[in-house]
């Protein structure tokens, strides 16, 4: 089955967390078609986490875009992270989420 374009997944889910009441902010606009998506989750406490694609051995065959948790520190260690991975894939896109609740609103990877 085939995914969704990274651009119309990033504009669907920051939608839905806007009208979930939560502040979502796209910070890097990356590849339209198929650039990897990387999340920031701030929990508004001096806390944020990092997710990424999950490996494709862990994602099913259902067109739904898989996450894993990549780093779980301070916001400036994930923003240290983020630029190495910008560094290695220029085409990425990077968006991110205040959610006090810590739940990035994302389809995590089992595994």
């Amino acid at each position: 089955m085939a995914r969704l374009t990274s651009e119309f997944w990033v504009s669907a889910w920051l939608r839905q967390a806007a009208l979930d009441g939560l502040v979502a902010v796209l910070r890097r606009r990356g590849a339209a078609e198929a650039g990897a998506i990387f999340v920031k989750l701030d929990r508004l406490d001096g806390s944020a986490a990092l997710y990424g694609p999950a490996p494709q051995a862990l994602a099913a065959d259902d067109g739904v875009r898989r996450f894993q948790l990549l780093l779980d520190a301070d916001p400036l260690a994930i923003e240290d992270r983020v630029d190495k991975e910008r560094r290695f894939d220029g085409d990425l896109w990077f968006v991110e989420i205040e959610n006090r609740a810590g739940d990035p609103r994302l389809d995590l990877a089992e595994g």
